[in-house]
């Protein structure tokens, strides 16, 4: 294997693992949204701000080396699929049958991004 598809290799899985990581930071962004109050309480508001930059800016990153509409879709997926679980286990929130397969075809969907050259 040459020095270049060594390198690239390397890029594209730093790529997902940033990607990953954003998507997981997604998610403590929308759980602290959850506990602002309407943005009057500083603590969970400043984590959200925080934890949407940070998301922003590690997805940001990874787009320099996958294609924009594959990142995004898992980017958001991941946040949706991990806010759901956090919800249905911690917060009370519904598990109905037809929601959880809701959820399971969207990380259906995202792994058949990752499976897709990009």
């Amino acid at each position: 294997m040459g020095v270049g598809r060594q390198t690239w290799m390397k890029d594209m899985a730093m790529a997902w693992m940033l990607l990953v990581l954003a998507g997981l930071i997604e998610i403590v962004m929308a759980l602290a949204l959850k506990h602002t109050d309407g943005w009057t309480r500083p603590g969970p508001t400043a984590l959200g701000i925080g934890a949407a930059l940070a998301s922003i800016f590690l997805l940001s990153a990874a787009l320099r080396h996958l294609p924009v509409g594959t990142a995004y879709a898992i980017w958001t997926g991941i946040g949706a699929i991990g806010v759901t679980v956090i919800g249905i286990l911690f917060l009370g929130e519904s598990a109905a049958p037809m929601r959880l397969v809701l959820i399971g075809l969207i990380f259906v969907g995202i792994g058949g991004l990752k499976l897709l050259p990009a």
